[in-house]
């Protein structure tokens, strides 16, 4: 007996254990609570315990040896931590949320990244969650509106670019487009033949964020680049996770707002009473002429893209899209498709990380001309097509009784409009290749040294066609005849960069150093060629003309160190040495340093504030350079083969004669200063946050073209370094979550901008007339003077009679000497906003959603000259026999004449405005095929309306207040979908 119970105890004590482990077994799966879908390598630990496990491919894992009260503990790179209680669980699901604090929490700076928190400069960062919602065809336009100090004016035509501009530029005649960072790639600031704008090639779908760099103190690292602000463009990358996203979208536009003509009936009336005795030029349609160049358009866009871990250990991403978009222009259309791949694996337990990304693009256009001042001056009574003309069945003015061979046309008159669309071929093909590889190492013998290369590559190959049939009426100014056209033209540009730095980062105690150290090469190269002939009955001709663009080599040496002291108080020092081949020697390399400062005031006076979440003070100081004046070689002197005036005869053969350029080799660089004072805020733990900034720049040795003295160069123009330039100004913007439920999320987000230029000194203190107004006389409606805005409006003062009429051809004898002449002009306004805004709402209910996005400029004036002029009664005769129509707004004036009508300053108009530029509701389906999927579709219109007293087409011109016809833009009905699974 005894035996036997010493055998019972025995097994009891053996087996019972293993019996007591089986049961404290956890099995389980970890999801992402967004998708549903299984997250591999999750890495799961028990608090107190060495135990620990990680998730296989498809989320799952197993826990044993636990005991009841154990808290476990789930974590993954860019999810929240999440703890979980054991309490004798079989089987339990983990759902794991996205952490957009991480995210957000992290600023892509120039050559590193840096926490918002600790930011000494003035910056914000644009995630996608946040960007503007609608029909956005080029990247900008995601945040348009969204950031304070930047503003986006973009053309009408399909694809086409944007006027970007951060606090208002820093330059006169030099470029004042911000660089453009593309995963640590600088591209170029124009785009190439065939293409329609430099971020054309670039899907809007495949960008993360966007981090608009705007003081020096920021982007000084960037050095010769960087004087009008700094955006980089950070693209999506891989992920561990395998999912799916499908976006998929159609709009359907139309024409919004015509010019202001005569009707057809109209225009009957008025040439009876006005030209009697050329009714009979009259014909019997009734054409809208800007109804007959427009259409309704139609958008298509599709986006696919796929995330998952390549082999297992490689996170990928792929994309593929396509974006079809008409213009309202009859024959103008972008299509546009995009392959983009990126990977970015780890090794050495993350001491080595690669990046490497690479986006194709075939963009394809066909563009068409602007006819617009055609279709507003050609005669409402004429129809658009004629079955006996000679030129392609449309109506012309043609000498009938000429030889129909020849065909003689009308000479001074403008041409069939919608002829000049249809019978005018102009495709363009711009094939780009862009990426970056990275390699980024944390060293092992020392793990607060990293070193960091970036090879950057961008390459387009471009080509455009041009066919105009002899029957589009067109013709030389001195020739009559029909004549076509064939036009050819390519160009070639690669553009390749190289960044190499050091980076240590290490906490003494309460003392943090971060410093940079590093090499930048960027050279851009190619060519370009183009060639044509112009064709009539017996007769042609051929040119041609081949063209290899001067390399441009930047080259840059750079250092910037972050100290922090008890994370309080944070001083960051810049410094780059630039080097450009567009100076020569000895002016070729500049100097651009930088500091700022900041200090968290919130844990200074605030700690304990439950009001106060955060607050920061910063300062800026620094210095940037431009180099971009368009001449590559305008430093050194050239010589080009002269025209047929500038030949030689030897005896019968004329040899073209060997002519020089104009060059300045003293050219140096243009170089902007920048102060800036700034606060961050958060309130009532950060549901409310924003900044406040107050700046002022001051640009030094401006590259301007202008006169050269006679005799003292080789032409009577040329870039020199002349005059000052200072921009000031002040940004606020406030983002706020109203709601924050389970059921219900409301965000806000409004800035406002108040800038202002002047120009403080030009050569010999010559003023500099700018500005044509490509009609009437007098050339030019604008000026560059000391003490004032650029691009100041320079007209006569109008004067009125008693009823407060304007009297035609009165002006005010300003100076006093008893005659009106051009020494009576006065400047008038100019075409800077007094302020703009932006607002932008963000409403979630349940599974509905609803945004908008407003934004408005207040005090800018443009110059009307479509009706300055136009707008006279004296051009219903455009010549002998043919009529045109005219704006409908001579009726205020009564004049009659175009005699310096154009200059008068009642056509600088107030411009004001307040757009709605798109609006969207949508609904969510969280679990659409049996919770495999997640479906949204929505519904939207991109530009609701607009509100304004400017009586012209469009507030928003890209011409620096110069409205001279330009291409509407497009209301837009959009309906769309996306799918994830």
């Amino acid at each position: 007996m005894k035996t036997l119970q010493k055998k019972l105890l025995f097994f009891m004590l053996v087996v019972l254990p293993f019996g007591v482990f089986a049961q404290n077994i956890l099995k389980g799966r970890v999801l992402d609570s967004a998708t549903q879908m299984p997250l591999p390598s999750v890495n799961i630990s028990v608090v107190n315990n060495k135990t620990g496990t990680s998730t296989d491919f498809d989320g799952n894992f197993t826990l044993s040896n636990l005991s009841v009260g154990d808290e476990i503990v789930f974590s993954y790179v860019g999810f929240v931590k999440k703890t979980f209680t054991y309490n004798n669980q079989k089987e339990i699901t983990i759902l794991l949320v996205e952490d957009a604090n991480q995210l957000e929490g992290v600023v892509v700076i120039g050559y590193g990244t840096v926490k918002k928190k600790d930011a000494t400069g003035a910056v914000t960062k644009i995630d996608a969650k946040d960007f503007n919602k609608g029909a956005v065809v080029t990247a900008e336009n995601l945040l348009n509106g969204r950031v304070a100090g930047l503003t986006v004016n973009t053309s009408g035509a399909p694809g086409s670019g944007s006027e970007i501009r951060i606090r208002g530029g820093s330059s006169l005649f030099a470029s004042n487009d911000p660089l453009i960072v593309i995963d640590g790639l600088p591209i170029e600031n124009s785009a190439n033949t065939g293409s329609t704008s430099i971020l054309a090639a670039l899907n809007p779908s495949d960008i993360e964020s966007f981090t608009v760099l705007k003081d020096a103190s920021a982007t000084a690292i960037y050095g010769s680049r960087a004087s009008n602000g700094v955006i980089i463009i950070t693209t999506k990358k891989g992920g561990k996770t395998l999912s799916v996203d499908y976006n998929f979208q159609y709009g359907s536009g139309k024409l919004v707002k015509k010019v202001d003509v005569f009707s057809a009936n109209e225009f009957r009336k008025v040439v009876a009473e006005k030209l009697p005795g050329s009714i009979s030029q009259l014909g019997t349609a009734n054409t809208d002429w800007q109804d007959a160049i427009y259409r309704k358009t139609d958008l298509v866009d599709n986006n696919v893209s796929i995330r998952g871990n390549l082999f297992n250990s490689i996170p990928s991403r792929l994309s593929l899209g396509n974006t079809y978009q008409e213009g309202l222009r009859l024959t103008n259309k972008f299509n546009r498709n995009t392959i983009g791949v990126s990977l970015n694996p780890s090794f050495l337990d993350n001491h080595l990380k690669i990046r490497a990304s690479a986006n194709y693009a075939n963009e394809r256009n066909r563009f068409a001309e602007g006819v617009e001042g055609a279709a507003l001056r050609f005669d409402p009574t004429q129809p658009v097509y004629d079955e006996n003309s000679y030129y392609g069945g449309f109506f012309e003015y043609w000498n009938q009784n000429s030889d129909p061979t020849l065909a003689e046309l009308t000479p001074n008159v403008v041409r069939n409009p919608v002829s000049q669309l249809l019978q005018t071929n102009d495709n363009g093909i711009n094939n780009r290749l862009f990426g970056n590889f990275e390699i980024d190492y944390k060293f092992h013998f020392l793990p607060e040294l990293r070193g960091v290369v970036n090879l950057g590559f961008d390459e387009s190959k471009g080509e455009r066609t041009k066919s105009v049939t002899r029957f589009t009426g067109s013709s030389p100014s001195n020739n009559n005849k029909p004549y076509g056209t064939n036009e050819y033209s390519e160009a070639l540009r690669k553009n390749r960069s190289f960044d190499g730095y050091f980076n240590y980062k290490k906490l003494f105690n309460r003392f943090e150093v971060d410093a940079t150290m590093g090499y930048s090469y960027q050279k851009f190269e190619g060519y370009s060629f183009s060639t044509g002939n112009i064709f009539q009955p017996n007769y042609s001709t051929a040119i041609a003309d081949v063209d290899t663009y001067a390399d441009i080599v930047l080259i840059g040496l750079f250092a910037r160190t972050n100290f922090t002291y008890d994370d309080k108080y944070i001083l960051t020092l810049s410094y780059r040495r630039d080097g450009s081949s567009r100076f020569s020697e000895e002016n070729r390399w500049g100097n651009f340093p930088a500091a700022s400062f900041a200090w968290k005031l919130k844990e200074e006076f605030f700690e304990d504030s439950t009001l106060i979440s955060d607050l920061k003070l910063r300062l800026g100081y620094g210095i940037t350079g431009q180099q971009e004046i368009g001449d590559r070689l305008s430093y050194l002197q050239q010589y080009v083969t002269g025209s047929n005036q500038s030949q030689y005869i030897f005896g019968t053969t004329a040899t073209p004669i060997a002519v020089s350029t104009a060059y300045n080799s003293n050219l140096k660089w243009e170089e902007t200063t920048t102060y800036n004072v700034g606060f961050d805020y958060g309130l009532l733990d950060d549901k409310i946050t924003g900044t406040i900034d107050a700046f002022y720049k001051k640009s030094e040795d401006l590259l301007v073209r202008s006169a050269l003295p006679d005799g003292g160069n080789f032409s009577n123009r040329g870039i020199q370094n002349i005059g000052d330039l200072t921009v000031k100004g002040i940004e606020f913007a406030i983002d706020a979550k109203l709601v924050e439920k389970d059921n219900l999320k409301w965000n806000v987000n409004f800035n406002a901008t108040k800038f202002e230029r002047r120009i403080d000194k030009l050569a010999l203190n010559a003023d500099i007339l700018i500005g044509g107004v490509g009609s009437g006389t007098g050339g030019t409606a604008q000026i560059y003077r000391e003490g004032f805005t650029p691009y100041s409006f320079y007209v006569y003062k109008q004067l009125y009679d008693s009823n407060n009429q304007p009297i035609e051809g009165a002006y005010a004898d300003l100076n006093g000497d008893g005659i009106v002449n051009g020494d009576d002009r006065y400047i008038y306004k100019n075409a800077d906003p007094d302020v703009t805004f932006g607002f932008a709402s963000y409403l979630n209910y349940k599974n509905i959603d609803f945004s908008f996005n407003f934004r408005a400029s207040i005090g800018n004036r443009i110059y009307n000259a479509v009706n300055a002029g136009r707008a006279q009664y004296d051009l219903l005769n455009q010549a002998s026999g043919v009529l045109g129509n005219i704006p409908s707004s001579v009726q205020e004036t009564s004049f009659n004449t175009t005699s310096d009508v154009i200059l008068s300053d009642l056509y600088v108009e107030n411009a004001s405005f307040l757009r709605l530029d798109n609006i969207t509701l949508g609904y969510t389906f969280p679990k659409w095929l049996e919770g495999k999927a997640s479906l949204r579709l929505y519904t939207g219109i991109q530009n609701a309306f607009v509100i304004t007293k400017y009586s012209g087409l469009d507030p928003e011109i890209t011409n620096n207040g110069i409205d001279n016809t330009i291409y509407p833009r497009q209301r837009s009905l959009l309906f769309g979908g996306n799918i994830k699974f």
